[in-house]
């Protein structure tokens, strides 16, 4: 961007600050558009009094005028630059000059857009020449002192040449020149690829007719180097001979100026980007192309009106002098800004803005190059959008819900107001993605995601954090019943009922509330809180929300402990398995062992279940911590084998464990490892699996059974399993849950239930177990209606090696 910036500045100053060369442009209609510094100097007309008028009315081309003007007509229609030639003008002033003069087109996709003229003043060379036509005898006097090169030539061959021709040609003396002819210092072609020799011999004719020539040539000195001359060839008698000379001038340097110039005028009207040159008073004096595209302003409309005419509303007046006075200071100025069209749109434009010095270092001019950004600006704000959004929702993310917090909090805390954070999280949202799939999950959570939003204000953010978590920012509320109030019309919208991809799925969420500035003054605070809050929704039986308090916190605390001391255990060997026996009724003897894992904490001692499985189970320790429940299980079921006592060895599952895809290969590993024979093993399930069991769970409980291995239905009574329900399970045993037993000899209600379950297990050919036996009553009536077994205290409590010999009676 940088070097294209210099390449312009360098092209526009060449245009503009060249001091030899007069330029400027026309429109299709004759008027001015560009008039540099030394146009002005050469015809006497400021820039800001030519643009805009007419050429004609500046610069006269007396007998020739209407010559010059079907020369332009021709270039309008034809695009191609003529051959430069003599012009003789009269200023606005009167005084008449000559200009040597280079007209070329500036085209736009093929067509002309304007036509330039580059003039030189050669007024004082036409006066020389004329004095060499009127010379005479004092031809031989000019002759040598002329500062031009001049040769005499007889017939085609050199037979003199005065000093400077020497110099020009760089040649040791005038004799190593004579009797060469001018085409021996020319190259075998011209720049424009026509063999020197033909157009020589063509030029050489045209003289001879019309007595005198003028045109361009390009020569080699003596030394090898080319450069390029103006030559005119004229017949002339001196001591009554005809002859006839050249006289040769140098224009080297002013065709690498034209060269420059024309480069200079067609970059600058096919720039892609908007480029203005304003004088120093800040009035435009040329617009390109371009310009009148990005701002719709023709060169008419900005012509010599002040540059304030693009600003834009968006910025204060001491915006623009501020950019005004660096660059005076400083030359350059480049930044993003916005800009106005002419149809009052406002666009965001990259504008570098470029002061032009003249030789004595004043500011002569000013460059502005303006890139219209829009489309930019568009992918930047997709590109940016698409990095602070979700991109299911298209709700901010987590990136972009920081940045919000932080404003809202920081507004909190100039207006002393409060700033409610809502953490969300929906209730058994993987049960309904296991089940229904992931493209409905999704399309669950985008209406959610609309669900919510309706149910803040503008003001408020909602946000996705990852999975089926959601934050919510309630900014400058009056109070927490208003969070209150939020939080419950966002449950009472998620409950409705949803049909998606043509299922009903009813939903619930868990909400957790933290309120700056009494729960937390900064953002990470508040969402831990938040968040903790959520949690105990959850513990306290989902779909409703809490606020945070200490004692949560606390809480939490503990439990994020207990993880850690988990992650531990088993590689520290702090787990130990006790066996509570399953008696038969009948007989009274052992014929099972219930393994129930303890955990021997290093600071807190002996564990019971119930103070860590389910934080194993949420934090994914299950599964590990179960399989070796497994293999310690049957092996020491195993060696009780051995000892003569063929007990039956049960071990719970949860439902982590048994949803989990490789069940049956740890059961198999803990078998073979043990040498157990599978009727000896016991899997307990909840009835909840069997509830919700798919055909993967009838698959997963047929394999068990296929290999020998007993299911028993643990907690029986507890769900509202049907009986053609648990038809579909290859099951061996149920259990009934404690909490029927715990009354059955004062509650009638119970009392009366655990026949109707013993009944259901006849009807399947099942054997029924009852547990949280504690008292000889409770034995007695689990007797009378048919009950095979039993455990609980009335017989033992779990031990580590639990009595298999004794007789219970």
């Amino acid at each position: 961007m940088h070097e294209a910036l210099e390449l312009l500045h360098r092209f526009v100053s060449a245009i503009e600050l060249t001091p030899t060369v007069a330029v400027h442009s026309i429109d299709r209609n004759g008027i001015v558009r560009y008039w540099n510094h030394t146009c002005a100097e050469l015809f006497g007309v400021a820039p800001h009094e030519a643009l805009g008028r007419p050429l004609v009315s500046l610069v006269s081309h007396l007998e020739d005028e209407a010559e010059f003007g079907q020369l332009v007509e021709s270039i309008w229609h034809g695009g191609r630059a003529p051959k430069p030639r003599d012009w003789h003008v009269r200023r606005p002033g009167g005084e008449q000059l000559w200009v040597y003069s280079t007209i070329f087109p500036v085209c736009r996709n093929g067509l002309p857009q304007q036509v330039f003229c580059m003039e030189i003043d050669i007024t004082a060379r036409k006066a020389e020449e004329e004095a060499l036509k009127q010379s005479g005898a004092n031809f031989r006097h000019l002759f040598e002192r002329s500062t031009d090169a001049i040769v005499l030539i007889r017939g085609s061959r050199i037979v003199e040449a005065n000093p400077a021709a020497v110099r020009l040609f760089r040649c040791p003396s005038a004799a190593g020149m004579a009797g060469h002819t001018l085409l021996d210092f020319s190259p075998a072609l011209q720049p424009s690829g026509e063999p020197s020799a033909l157009r020589d011999a063509a030029l050489t004719a045209q003289t001879f007719r019309e007595g005198n020539r003028r045109y361009e040539w390009c020569y080699q000195s003596c030394e090898g180097e080319s450069f390029w001359a103006e030559v005119l060839l004229t017949s002339v008698t001196i001591d009554h001979e005809f002859l006839s000379y050249a006289v040769i001038r140098d224009i080297s340097p002013r065709k690498v100026a034209e060269s420059t110039l024309s480069m200079a005028a067609q970059v600058f009207e096919n720039a892609r980007d908007a480029i203005l040159i304003t004088d120093q008073q800040y009035r435009v004096v040329a617009v390109n192309g371009a310009f009148t595209s990005i701002t719709g302003f023709s060169a008419d409309d900005i012509m010599g009106a002040e540059v304030p005419a693009l600003r834009s509303g968006r910025h204060e007046p001491a915006f623009y002098q501020h950019i005004w006075d660096y660059v005076a200071a400083h030359d350059h100025w480049e930044g993003e800004l916005w800009s106005v069209r002419k149809n009052a749109e406002e666009y965001p434009v990259r504008v570098a803005l470029t002061a032009i010095r003249d030789a004595r270092g004043h500011i002569s001019n000013y460059m502005a190059i303006l890139s219209d950004i829009t489309d930019r600006k568009r992918v930047e704000e997709h590109t940016r959008h698409l990095a602070e959004h979700d991109f299911l929702t298209d709700l901010p993310n987590r990136v972009l819900f920081l940045d919000r917090l932080h404003q809202a909090l920081a507004a909190a805390r100039r207006q002393k107001t409060m700033v409610a954070v809502l953490f969300l999280d929906l209730d058994r949202f993987k049960s309904i993605n296991d089940t229904y799939g992931h493209q409905t999950g999704d399309l669950l959570l985008k209406e959610v995601a609309a669900r919510i939003s309706r149910c803040v204000r503008g003001v408020d953010t909602v946000s996705r954090q990852g999975g089926d978590e959601f934050v919510v920012i309630l900014a400058d509320i009056g109070g927490v019943d208003q969070a209150a109030h939020v939080a419950g019309s966002v449950m009472q919208a998620i409950t409705q009922v949803d049909r998606v991809d043509g299922h009903e799925i009813s939903l619930s969420a868990s909400i957790g509330i933290s309120i700056y500035p009494s729960d937390g003054e900064d953002a990470d605070t508040l969402l831990k809180h938040a968040d903790v809050a959520m949690y105990h929704a959850k513990q306290n039986g989902r779909n409703a929300f809490r606020f945070f308090s200490p004692q949560m916190n606390a809480h939490v605390i503990e439990r994020v402990e207990i993880e850690n001391k988990l992650r531990q255990a088993l590689a520290n060997d702090e787990f130990v398995l006790e066996y509570q026996p399953e008696v038969d009724i009948g007989s009274g003897l052992t014929i099972a062992v219930e393994a129930l894992i303890r955990w021997r904490h290093p600071e807190r001692g002996l564990l019971a279940p119930d103070q860590f499985i389910r934080i194993a189970e949420e934090c994914g320790l299950i599964v590990p911590i179960g399989q070796w429940v497994l293999r310690q299980a049957c092996e020491q079921a195993r060696k009780w084998r051995d000892q003569g006592f063929p007990v039956v060895v049960a071990v719970n599952l949860s439902n982590v464990q048994f949803i989990h895809d490789k069940l049956v290969d740890y059961v198999d590993e803990a078998l073979q490892r043990s040498g157990l024979a599978p009727q000896f093993l016991d899997l307990e399930i909840t009835e909840a699996v069997i509830m919700n069991g798919n055909e993967a769970t009838i698959a997963t409980v047929n394999a068990l059974r296929a290999r020998g291995v007993q299911v028993t239905i643990d907690d029986f009574g507890t769900g509202y399993s049907s009986l053609s329900n648990l038809r579909r399970f290859a099951l061996s045993k149920l259990k009934i849950d404690r909490s029927f037993v715990h009354d059955i000899t004062r509650d009638p209600a119970d009392a009366a239930i655990i026949p109707a379950i013993i009944a259901v297990a006849r009807s399947l050919k099942l054997r029924v177990i009852a547990e949280g036996v504690e008292t000889a009553e409770q034995l007695r009536f689990l007797q009378q209606h048919g009950c095979d077994e039993y455990q609980g205290y009335y017989a033992s409590m779990a031990s580590s090696e639990p009595d298999l010999t004794r007789r219970h009676r």
